[in-house]
């Protein structure tokens, strides 16, 4: 067990019974805000366009939240999607302040970008001076941050480039309001965030962290496929690990789990993170961690049926292939996230029976949506079949170092014989891995001052 301390951003005394009070009713009136916007859901349930879930695992409070947001920003044929997995011990209450604020800075700065564009290509077709024109975009530019340059062209339509720098600043925004949050200790707590708007048949997705998102689609032979829209964010992909080690971050694996890359600090072998950007986690944002978004387009086609958007619970069991599969195979798509889930937990039991199994998040878009669907039109709500979801915990969570896992090559066997789904093909390098926390310790105190003095001198 351990504590992590910050001197930047004490933590608010959990003990107090009026601080609980308070945080109780903030949190319910919060709850109610977002209840009152329309076309939005966070809570297990489904659409016309989605089907979302959420289970909380084996390993104490659900550090997992998800939302689904329809007519995103008030406008048409607009919708927001992401899912979020907290570590540390306030991961929960991370994840969901950034599922309840991220989609309002985004819709901001999307909405003050479009706006900006607009004066601009007003005021390019109306100058003749080229002096004029520069000192108007100085203007324009003056009480915000320096923007990136845009350039049009058919492969990256204007959408995405007003999206992209959206993006971007809302993804700095929100990891500059945690910084400062005084109820929520993000020095060693954090969260991944994979996120996506659609508009019409462009999708732009956002994504920090090893959450992931995954399209269902024809190949030309018509058969169903599965394209990877995401990568996972891990230390050691090439670019991050170095960006890691010139920040003086250290990339390495433990003895007992070798294909598990971590964030170490550099005299402090701790916290031992197992991603290379994410929201929070300040005690490794002087030492390479990021909360950069990787941006990517795509241009969406007949071909494309739904995409999914989930956390590592969903995706350290199950392929990419059988998760299409699956939500393939759901002759109602109200329930195609709860069925991914509930595969997901037995496919846990079965591959790890001696490990606990992780909490679970879920967002399946229908892009497809002209057809026939089962749903009505209005959200319906879905609950667990086993374990509820515990969305009221506040406090810091307590884990176990010692929640590493060995397994062998033993298959899935059984999982999901209703859906004829073969199983145990894909494994994505999980195959004789161990099971690993995302989090592996915590420093008991503040920066010590060698690790001071290695960020002074970045």
């Amino acid at each position: 067990m351990g504590s992590c301390l910050s001197t930047e951003n004490p933590t608010p005394l959990l003990g107090s019974p009026l601080g609980v009070q308070k945080k109780g009713s903030r949190k319910k009136r919060k709850e109610e805000q977002l209840q009152r916007i329309p076309g939005q859901m966070f809570r297990n349930g489904s659409s016309d366009i989605a089907s979302i879930f959420t289970q909380q695992g084996k390993k104490g409070t659900n550090q997992d939240a998800m939302i689904v947001w329809e007519n995103f920003g008030s406008r048409p044929n607009t919708v927001f999607c992401g899912v979020f997995d907290g570590h540390g011990p306030y991961g929960h209450m991370v994840a969901k302040r950034v599922r309840d604020s991220l989609p309002l800075k985004l819709s901001a700065h999307w909405e003050a970008n479009t706006k900006s564009d607009e004066v601009l290509r007003e005021v390019s077709l109306n100058t003749t001076g080229s002096n004029l024109y520069s000192e108007s975009i100085s203007f324009l530019s003056a009480a915000e941050e320096p923007r990136t340059s845009i350039d049009f062209d058919e492969k990256n339509p204007e959408v995405f480039q007003t999206l992209k720098e959206s993006f971007l600043k809302a993804f700095k925004v929100m990891d500059r309001e945690l910084r400062m949050s005084t109820n929520i200790n993000c020095f060693c707590s954090g969260t991944t965030a994979v996120t996506l708007v659609k508009q019409g048949q462009d999708l732009v997705i956002g994504n920090i962290g090893d959450s992931r998102a995954v399209l269902g689609t024809r190949d030309e032979h018509n058969s169903l496929t599965a394209v990877q829209l995401t990568v996972d964010l891990k230390p050691n992909l090439p670019a991050e690990e170095e960006r890691i080690r010139k920040c003086k971050g250290r990339v390495f694996a433990l003895k007992d789990e070798p294909e598990v890359a971590r964030v170490w600090l550099p005299h402090n072998d701790s916290p031992g993170l197992a991603m290379a950007r994410a929201f929070g986690d300040f005690c490794l944002k002087d030492f390479g961690l990021i909360s950069i978004p990787e941006i990517s387009y795509r241009r969406i086609t007949d071909k494309d049926e739904f995409i999914v958007l989930a956390t590592d619970g969903i995706w350290d069991v199950l392929s990419n292939k059988i998760v299409v599969d699956i939500v393939s195979s759901c002759s109602n798509r109200s329930y195609a996230a709860r069925a991914l889930v509930e595969t997901a937990v037995r496919a846990w039991r079965s591959k790890y029976p001696t490990s606990k199994v992780d909490d679970c998040a879920v967002v399946c878009l229908f892009l497809d949506t002209n057809e026939s669907i089962s749903s009505t039109g209005k959200f319906k709500e879905n609950t667990p079949s086993s374990e509820p979801v515990n969305d009221d915990f506040s406090g810091p969570i307590e884990f176990n170092r010692s929640g590493t896992v060995k397994t062998g090559n033993e298959a899935l066997g059984g999982v999901n014989e209703q859906m004829n789904i073969e199983v145990g093909k894909e494994w994505l390098a999980l195959q004789g891995a161990a099971r690993v926390n995302t989090l592996l310790t915590l420093p008991r105190f503040a920066l010590g001052k060698e690790d001071k003095e290695a960020a002074a001198r970045k």
